[in-house]
């Protein structure tokens, strides 16, 4: 460890719930996230391709119908990640959040404008069929506010890795700057269609028989593009995921668990590529079968995230041993300046 290295006292504060409760509704939150994100991408794309082909534009529809749901499903769920963070990580996240300072404290008000245009959008999208280009800006908008705000989270977060680096970060751009940031926001990004594929495979194999003529789409034809999307990031994934990980932080601490993670969600990812090729290349009739199978396989892969959190508490330890020892000889400090304080006092009384 470097001796240089920032070492500040600790808040020790009490957990609001069990690690893995909190792992549980991360993991559930980033999910519809990923939905939302997903979401919103491709609804503006099949938008602008519904210029020329009127039933894309249904379909886009069809997908922005979606996104405020899932979005106000991720903010409830983000509630108990954000309490284990500021808890579990107390001087790691502050920290972080100082050093990337403007472009933090912006995510709130960004946050806020990208649902208002979302709302915009999917409320005014008949009134205004006659303003198609400023339809599809405000879509185009909040796709960019949407895609923006995770690399901002995830500088903040990836910072909190690199203590040794705390020093040399003055702001936004320089802890994007870190090795492991833009591998892991690509790593995010791929995600998002990847789910909002198979929630839209869920969603067209439930939609009634009319619900589906009126998108001008077959229910077979609805499926094989939810798997698409499925499928081909989570087959970019086999790139870009090595790179993430071996970006990351060097950590003292054992990483057999997280290691063992990653790699049951890489073979998982195998196994699911398999079922959802099987799907697109099978008969019409047949397509959507095997749903329950890719969904549970998808979520063995999300459970990654629990790797993650595996991962960053050995990245930390280290570091975390020496703020402890360092936070315990300050309150025994403090506890020992109270007792004499306390003992001058009665003999002042006396």
């Amino acid at each position: 460890m470097n001796p240089n290295i920032p070492v500040p006292n600790d808040i020790p504060l009490p957990m609001p719930a069990p690690e893995p409760v909190l792992i549980v509704f991360f993991l559930m939150h980033i999910a519809f996230v990923n939905f939302m994100v997903g979401g919103a991408l491709l609804s503006f794309i099949y938008e602008v391709r519904g210029l020329r082909q009127k039933r894309y534009d249904r379909l886009a529809y069809e997908i922005a119908s979606t996104i405020t749901a899932n979005k106000s499903i991720a903010v409830v769920l983000g509630v108990g990640p954000l309490l284990a963070i500021n808890t579990l990580y107390t001087v790691y996240f502050y920290t972080a959040n100082a050093l990337t300072g403007v472009l933090w404290v912006s995510i709130i008000p960004l946050v806020v404008i990208a649902f208002v245009l979302t709302y915009i959008h999917k409320y005014l999208w008949h009134r205004m069929e006659g303003m198609k280009a400023l339809h599809i800006a405000i879509s185009g908008v909040a796709c960019l506010l949407f895609l923006f705000i995770p690399l901002i989270f995830l500088a903040n977060v990836n910072l909190m890795l690199f203590p040794e680096k705390w020093g040399s970060v003055y702001g936004f751009l320089s802890a994007l700057a870190l090795p492991s940031v833009l591998p892991r926001y690509a790593h995010f990004v791929l995600a998002c269609p990847a789910l909002v594929g198979l929630f839209l495979v869920w969603l067209f194999r439930r939609r009634s028989d009319a619900e589906i003529a009126d998108t001008g789409f077959s229910r077979a034809e609805l499926i094989r593009l939810g798997y698409r999307w499925a499928f081909w990031p989570t087959m970019a994934q086999f790139l870009v995921g090595p790179v993430a990980l071996f970006t990351l932080p060097h950590s003292s601490g054992s990483q057999a668990g997280a290691f063992g993670l990653f790699g049951l969600s890489i073979l998982v990812s195998l196994a699911l590529c398999v079922v959802m090729i099987r799907e697109i290349r099978g008969p019409d009739g047949a397509i959507g079968r095997m749903f329950g199978l890719a969904a549970s396989l998808m979520l063995v892969v999300v459970l990654m995230g629990a790797g993650r959190h595996l991962y960053r508490e050995a990245a930390v330890s280290e570091h975390r041993e020496m703020v402890r020892a360092k936070t315990l000889d300050y309150m025994r400090k403090a506890e020992e300046a109270r007792r004499q304080a306390a003992s001058a006092t009665a003999a002042a009384v006396k």
